[in-house]
């Protein structure tokens, strides 16, 4: 078990065993109980969150739970679209932008990520308590309180296909979708070929994508979960309040990860105060001289 925590090939093998139990196990129980629609998916999505959970437990390391962000809606969204009357090609439209999220940001995870014996550095940090607040801080901030989150704002795509028809605006939600992905998949890349580089240690990175944006790649990330809103929108049956799906992915960014992200940037970087003070936290915009 020890040579399979430490090498990255062995930590993926038991991370991707964990999550087909966790997946299989889920849906064994989702099976017992007399539930349909959202609230079948929802109580999936949790016990499958609280099975994660306890292999985090077992390893010591939250940061199994990272990929669940992205892997676990994949099994979700198909399973609503094997319930869909949409046309074939509206139905690729959303699938195939939905995957295409999906899939880049497992990719971008199973480059960055080491293996088990790494944990990211905000779990770490909202552990470091007594036994008790570190144990609710890992259960319900680091795994349910996310998957939650996620869900919520799955919703939109479960509206758009449970429709019979998409309006036009399925365009506009497919394309939005695919130049969210492309900035974060350029806004990531362009942070690792700056990280390669041993000279930008202790640097702040403030080229490409980075130059107008602090946190580029989470404006794809926001920018996807608006995408998936306006598929709902193309449903023409959408009540306003569904708004409220990406503006809560909206809100853990602006008012959560990102400020966790600058705060730990302002004590490795001396050039990091001078960059926040000229440059937009999420939106691009052209720096202040």
């Amino acid at each position: 078990m020890l040579n399979l925590v430490k090498s990255k090939k062995g930590s993926l093998t038991l991370v991707f065993i964990y999550y087909v139990i966790s997946f299989y196990l889920s849906y064994i129980f989702t099976k017992t109980i007399d539930l349909n629609g959202w609230s079948l998916l929802l109580v999936w999505h949790i016990t499958a969150t609280v099975i994660i959970f306890l292999f985090s437990k077992i390893h010591n390391n939250s940061s199994i739970y990272d990929p669940f962000w992205h892997v676990a809606p994949i099994p979700i969204v198909f399973y609503i679209a094997s319930q869909s009357s949409l046309s074939n090609f509206q139905q690729s439209l959303v699938l195939s932008a939905f995957l295409f999220w999906a899939l880049r940001l497992t990719y971008n995870w199973f480059l960055n990520w080491t293996n088990l014996d790494h944990e990211d550095f905000r779990y770490i940090d909202l552990k470091n308590n007594n036994k008790l607040l570190a144990f609710v801080n890992d259960l319900f901030g680091i795994h349910l309180i996310p998957t939650l989150i996620v869900n919520a704002s799955l919703y939109p795509i479960y509206i758009a296909l449970t429709s019979d028809n998409l309006n036009n605006l399925v365009y506009v939600g497919f394309t939005l979708i695919i130049l969210a992905v492309v900035v974060q998949y350029i806004a990531d890349s362009q942070m690792r070929d700056f990280r390669k580089d041993q000279n930008n240690l202790g640097k702040t990175m403030k080229y490409g994508l980075w130059k107008y944006s602090r946190h580029p790649n989470y404006l794809g990330e926001v920018s996807f979960w608006f995408g998936l809103y306006i598929f709902a929108v193309a449903s023409e049956s959408t009540s306003i309040w569904l708004l409220a799906c990406p503006m809560v992915m909206l809100a853990l960014f602006v008012f959560i990860s990102c400020p966790m992200m600058d705060n730990r940037s302002l004590k490795k970087r001396s050039d990091y105060k001078e960059y926040m003070d000229k440059t937009p936290q999420l939106i691009m915009w052209f720096v202040k001289d």
